[in-house]
């Protein structure tokens, strides 16, 4: 009977419930469009060009695979030495970052697929890049905890940035690229003068490890989410908190819609109990690791399914689409639309 009772508590928290989906008011509605995979490794990172044209995602075996918008079609394939993490085009499109699990750091020519530049300096796996929203600037962050700042034309190391205890997992630039966010698994996010490089905030609200991290593109909010299962909507000049939502999963990634009406988070496509339910049984139904959320009041307007954790999940420039990368090697792409229901 205990041996039940133990069964029964897993199975329920396997399939417990989440947050409520919101059943009135403005919402968006994320209808599947396309799902492909390149290769057996996990999935890390996908990126959108700046014009909306370009779609590259990258896997753990470090193939960099670059698809035109919208018919997918693959226009190259570049392969990052060691497995690549991390991914960034360059405001104009013109080059793409990759960074990987050796500390490699390299750009590339997207017009021929030419690496043109290995940028010096960073130390162990790099976990995240962003690039100012001039592109005179390409950040990057991880394992040892710092983050570094180059300018890409030349290769030049312009600032490096210590105050972490613990490896980095996310950076941004803001809009108007005059600060740099980044969040760590000391579970704070700091707040940098991207000019300077000096401190400007330390902020100790999540109670975990700080995984994922976004400015809305209006340049009001900063939102930060991780392992505490909650998202904090900040006020972008001082960071103070002005909403918190409880997502009740990690929140690996953040992003803000174009408009800054939406966010999206992806996380884990189950509980702890119901990875080990599924792992025992092969059985349990996928979780909805990804959801959508109305920015002025936190509700939750849609939550996605995807078998496994998502790794990465982000809007399209103009509002279109959302792409996510599972840790399967999976990637989704939905087509958006809003309404109100």
């Amino acid at each position: 009977m205990k041996r039940f009772a133990f069964f029964a508590c897993i199975l329920l928290a396997a399939c417990g419930s989440g947050p409520e989906t919101v059943a009135t008011g403005p919402r968006l509605h994320a209808e599947p469009a396309a799902s492909f995979r390149d290769d057996e490794g996990p999935g890390r990172e996908a990126a959108f060009s700046a014009d909306g044209q370009m779609l590259a995602t990258t896997s753990a075996t470090g193939l960099v695979v670059i698809r035109h918008m919208p018919g997918l079609k693959i226009v190259r394939r570049l392969q990052h030495p060691g497995g690549a993490t991390t991914i960034a085009f360059a405001p104009d499109g013109k080059w793409l970052a990759t960074a990987g699990y050796d500390g490699e750091i390299l750009l590339w020519e997207t017009a021929t697929g030419r690496q043109v530049r290995r940028l010096e300096g960073a130390r162990g796996t790099v976990w995240t890049l962003d690039y100012a929203p001039g592109g005179e600037r390409l950040a990057a962050a991880g394992e040892d905890g710092k983050v570094r700042v180059w300018n890409p034309a030349d290769g030049r190391l312009l600032l490096t940035l210590a105050g972490h205890e613990r490896n980095i997992w996310e950076i941004g630039f803001s809009p108007d690229g005059r600060r740099l966010a980044s969040g760590s698994f000391d579970a704070t996010v700091r707040l940098w003068d991207s000019g300077s490089g000096g401190a400007l905030a330390v902020l100790t609200d999540h109670e975990e490890a700080v995984v994922g991290l976004a400015w809305s593109p209006d340049g009001r909010l900063l939102a930060t989410g991780g392992d505490d299962s909650t998202i904090i909507l900040r006020r972008a000049s001082d960071g103070k908190a002005v909403r918190r939502i409880e997502v009740g999963n990690h929140a690996y990634k953040l992003a803000f819609s174009p408009d800054s009406r939406w966010l999206v988070n992806a996380g884990r496509a189950r509980s702890g109990l119901g990875t080990l339910w599924h792992g025992l049984t092969g059985t349990g139904a996928d979780g909805e690791a990804v959801r959508l959320w109305r920015v002025a009041d936190g509700a939750l307007v849609q939550s996605l399914k995807m078998p496994e954790d998502v790794m990465y999940v982000g809007f399209s420039p103009e509002g279109r689409w959302l792409t996510a990368s599972g840790d399967d090697g999976s990637v989704t792409l939905w087509r958006l639309r809003a309404g109100t229901d």
